[in-house]
């Protein structure tokens, strides 16, 4: 087995067949795509195949003697009512709402037509050719929100979020930071969340922050232009907001990459690299909860423009939003970018009355800008504003796709069999925006073949219905949260996405997920009739994919 490769834990996938053009998208940079196997990268570090995908997948590793029933006491004084079993475990939520265990994660290489090549382990702690000392990242099980993979803006390296804290380690993902502690955070723990990276030669490095204390990092996003990453997130878990680096530390962040072992850093506080607030629309007046208004879910970088999305809580606005460093784009909240406009290479300066990052972001022309606690029914329609914004991708300078993670309703008809608020969505999938005459206007949603609110087997799952959630314990697509896009030869794109789910286990993000492609015309401004979602993966029992991106090497 080569160092760094490896092909365990097993993986139990179920993959489709998709169209020419989808198992061609990656062809520019086709090595190992077409089935050729992984070599050693030089210095037996992790190798990589240009022209394939990368897919973050998170492991669960506990046994049931992770917890014993009635008698644990987890990270926020309650009692465990389950054990460690991967079935019922996440039935402790209903006791602790902070209820997670950290899992390793792993980069699988996929390629365009769905085959698995390998499997890369990131470090979790033990000494090897890949990390350096005692190095490891983990992912929160079961939060679909994290594990986002993001292509540095020149492709020659990958991004990604976790904590910097062992396998199975009990509510990491709602603790505090080292740096940034909350007293009113149920849970007192300290963790530093961590980017990591993959380079094109197989190297992992890891950067710890004091940013998200009390919640989550999400994504990041490497611009090797600046040599900064940037990255997108929530803090406070608390009912406070009056330490000094909680608000700072939340939403758009900007991180220097720390080039040195982990146990040789010691994180600053928090850079935001941006804020926002409702009180930029006209008309509102009232500010919502510090630092709610900007809970971000996915970044980018593209024409030198940072951009991020939000899509939950019940504050701010779910929609688009770029960083605004001239302070002229949108007088009134909303805009498009100024032509020539740098990116953010310092924190964001203070407003001293409020006591969060001053507001220099800006919400997209076009897109909705409806307060988020002033919607009652999700997902209504086209120009609804209540979708629930994930990964955002473009295309070329006019074409847009966003992901819409679904409305996470499990209402559930045992007449028809399926979840039937899943299965009415309009808008869960991938979303396609044009900008035309300066405003960006809505197209359509990609979600035909997806299967909303339809279940599917997960081999390893209970049979029935789970009586802690009333619900059958097989599972079903609620949306997209996270995926890439390449352009094709032929006016076309192939997008690659990670599902979320409903229904199964207790916590819906602990459910085996899927990895699915759509090509779509690029010029189309109407769906075309034979667009549609095929499936590449259904992850196994135990397994959830999060992130997606085009390996890095291949787009130079």
């Amino acid at each position: 087995m080569l160092e760094g490769v490896s092909s365990r834990p097993s993986r139990r996938v179920r993959r489709g067949a998709i169209g020419v053009a989808a198992s061609l998208a990656l062809g520019a940079c086709v090595v190992g795509a077409s089935g050729g196997t992984a070599q050693a990268a030089a210095g037996g570090k992790g190798a990589l195949i240009p022209g394939g995908l990368l897919v973050s997948r998170l492991h669960y590793t506990g046994t049931a003697r992770l917890l014993t029933a009635g008698v644990s006491v987890l990270p926020t004084g309650a009692t465990a009512i389950a054990d460690g079993d991967f079935a019922h475990v996440w039935d402790n939520v209903s006791v602790d709402p902070n209820f997670g265990v950290t899992a390793p994660i792993y980069l699988d290489q996929v390629s365009g037509s769905g085959r698995v090549l390998g499997s890369i382990a990131v470090p979790t702690g033990a000494p090897g050719a890949s990390s350096r000392g005692h190095d490891q990242l983990t992912g929160s099980f079961s939060s679909k929100s994290e594990g986002a993979l993001n292509l540095s803006t020149r492709g020659d390296a990958v991004t990604f979020m976790g904590y910097a804290v062992p396998a199975n380690t009990i509510d990491a993902s709602n603790g505090n930071t080292p740096g940034v502690v909350d007293p009113t955070n149920p849970d007192a723990q300290s963790v530093y969340r961590a980017v990591g990276e993959l380079d094109e030669n197989g190297k992992f490095s890891f950067t710890e922050t004091n940013a998200y204390s009390g919640d989550n990092g999400r994504a990041a996003v490497l611009d090797d232009a600046t040599g900064l990453y940037y990255t997108a997130g929530n803090s406070n878990n608390g009912s406070g907001t009056s330490v000094p680096g909680l608000i700072s530390g939340t939403g758009a962040q900007l991180v220097t990459p720390a080039h040195k072992p982990e146990q040789a850093q010691n994180p600053g506080q928090p850079t935001p690299a941006g804020g926002f607030s409702v009180t930029e629309l006209p008309g509102v007046t009232k500010a919502d909860k510090l630092g709610k208004d900007t809970n971000f879910a996915g970044v980018a970088v593209y024409g030198n423009v940072l951009y991020y999305t939000k899509g939950s809580g019940s504050n701010g606005v779910d929609t688009v939003y770029f960083v605004d460093t001239t302070g002229t784009a949108c007088p009134a909240g909303t805009g498009t970018p100024a032509a020539g406009a740098p990116l953010p290479t310092a924190a964001d300066a203070y407003d001293a009355e409020t006591g969060q990052p001053t507001d220099n972001m800006c919400i997209l022309s076009g897109f909705p800008t409806g307060l988020a606690k002033s919607l009652k029914t999700p997902d209504t329609g086209a120009s609804s504003n209540a979708a629930d914004f994930g990964a955002l991708w473009f295309a070329n300078s006019t074409t847009l796709y966003v992901a819409d993670s679904g409305n996470g309703t499990d209402t559930y008809d045992a007449t028809t069999g399926l979840y039937t608020d899943a299965a009415a969505q309009n808008l869960a999938g991938i979303q396609k925006w044009s900008l035309v005459n300066g405003t960006w206007t809505y197209d359509y949603t990609l979600n035909t073949g997806l299967g909303l609110g339809v279940p599917y087997t997960a081999k390893g799952l209970p049979t029935g219905i789970n009586a802690i959630t009333g619900t059958p314990w097989t599972p079903a697509v609620d949306g997209i949260r996270n995926f890439t896009g390449t352009v094709n030869r032929n006016g076309t794109v192939t997008l690659y996405g990670v599902t979320t789910s409903i229904g199964g286990v207790s916590d819906y993000g602990a459910d085996p997920n899927k990895l699915v492609a759509v090509t779509d015309s690029v010029s189309a401004t109407t769906q075309p009739a034979n667009e549609h979602y095929s499936t590449l993966e259904t992850a196994a029992t135990g397994d959830v994919l999060r992130g997606v991106s085009v390996a890095p090497g291949c787009t130079r």
